[in-house]
């Protein structure tokens, strides 16, 4: 395949360097067409060495060749990335400042962007109206992650990581070859089904001030529901003291204890196609809760008495609704009685979910923004498949997953 790949003037330019890489690891051609502002954070020898082509930037470089709109009509499929709010705003204008501007209007291939801008600029009127006008228009948009921007600033707008950005280029073009051992996500698979989430971990209070926590940040919840709400979904996120914000698009409703948790995801779940279980949800509670804060005796102990939760994803799966597909999570740990996967395997086959994701946490593994690991389960324990990498690509191997199972 002939991929043109076009970058614009942001930091996060540096990733495309590794997604140009990958591409050309899978066997693709690939022209790099800078723009003069992308080139003060990644200069042109970088484009060159990695590509084998030139990485032209100006309209009038190689004009015998016509080369601002040979380039357009001889791509398979253009990607550009990152792609600024200035850029989104010509390209819904049909403005061709530059070579990258001529090639897009002269080209007749897919197009996919992956925006990159401070959340301001994200959440711009003027922004979403040109994104909307793009989408419209059938260009790919993808949805730009959430995380650390320049500065100290932090939420939706990050240019999502290189193999995320890959696999949503070869979703969108619907081409190969594919990376080994892995099938892209099908953007529009779950377009019209309801999808809801559990993301965060419950905290079950103690006092006036304590209460029994986990470490769950509710990072890998809200990739589920990017990943979902990129796909076509319609998606509602149960939030269990997450601090992240969820993407655009999603519905979130925002618990603190189990029992918030279980109500609130039973009742979307009454009209939902798709329930996932991805909250951490205590296991336990305090007997009572005392009103005040419970001071030091002198005694040198504290005991406290706690009793047993609700199994939310039991009680989802007893009630069983026709069409539902219920997921659950199992983070685990090996012991004395059994390995990580023992235990996930058993739960499997006590909770009876459609599918069971293992999730091995433990030494770093597993909580916050941090690569991840999962096996996943049926009902019976067999293990169907695994994934691994960012916590978005395992999302959309999860949601792989739910697609099959659902068919």
């Amino acid at each position: 395949m002939r991929v043109l790949l076009g970058v614009t003037g942001g930091v996060a330019a540096y990733k495309a360097a590794i997604v140009l890489r990958r591409l050309k690891e899978d066997g693709h051609t690939v022209r790099v067409v800078p723009t003069a502002a992308s080139l003060q954070f990644v200069g042109r020898a970088t484009w060159e060495a990695l590509s084998g082509l030139p990485a032209t930037s100006d309209t009038f470089d190689n004009v015998p060749a016509v080369e601002h709109v040979r380039l357009g009509q001889a791509a398979d499929a253009v990607l550009v990335a990152p792609a600024t709010a200035d850029f989104l705003a010509q390209l819904a204008h049909g403005e061709a400042r530059d070579l990258l501007g001529n090639a897009l209007l002269a080209t007749r291939a897919p197009v996919i962007v992956a925006p990159a801008m401070h959340t301001e600029m994200w959440e711009k009127p003027s922004t979403r109206a040109n994104v909307a006008t793009l989408r419209a228009r059938g260009i790919t948009v993808i949805e730009p992650a959430v995380g650390r921007l320049t500065g100290p600033d932090s939420g939706p707008g990050r240019l999502p990581e290189p193999d995320d950005i890959v696999a949503a280029f070869y979703a969108a073009v619907d081409g190969g070859p594919f990376p080994a051992g892995e099938t892209p996500a099908r953007w529009g698979d779950l377009a019209g089904l309801r999808i809801v989430i559990s993301a965060g971990g419950t905290r079950e209070p103690l006092d006036a001030v304590r209460f029994l926590g986990n470490r769950s940040t509710g990072t890998q919840g809200l990739a589920l529901a990017e990943a979902a709400r990129e796909r076509g979904a319609d998606v509602t996120v149960v939030a269990a003291n997450v601090t992240l914000p969820v993407s655009e698009g999603v519905a979130r409703v925002d618990v603190e204890t189990s029992a918030e948790l279980s109500a609130a995801v039973k009742e979307a779940a009454a009209s939902s196609d798709v329930v996932i279980m991805a909250a951490a949800v205590a296991d336990f509670r305090a007997r009572e809760v005392a009103g005040t804060k419970i001071k030091k005796d002198g005694s040198g102990t504290l005991t406290l008495e706690l009793v047993e939760t609700e199994d939310v994803l039991r009680a989802l799966v007893a009630q069983a609704v026709p069409g539902r597909t219920v997921v659950g999570f199992a983070a685990e740990t090996g012991d004395d009685a059994g390995t990580a996967l023992e235990h996930a395997q058993a739960k499997a086959w006590r909770k009876r979910a459609d599918l069971l994701v293992f999730n091995p946490v433990g030494g770093g593994r597993g909580f916050g923004d941090v690569p991840n690991e999962v096996l996943l389960l049926d009902r019976t324990g067999a293990v169907l498949g695994g994934a691994s990498g960012t916590k978005l690509a395992v999302a959309h191997a999860v949601l792989d997953s739910v697609v099959s199972v659902r068919h």
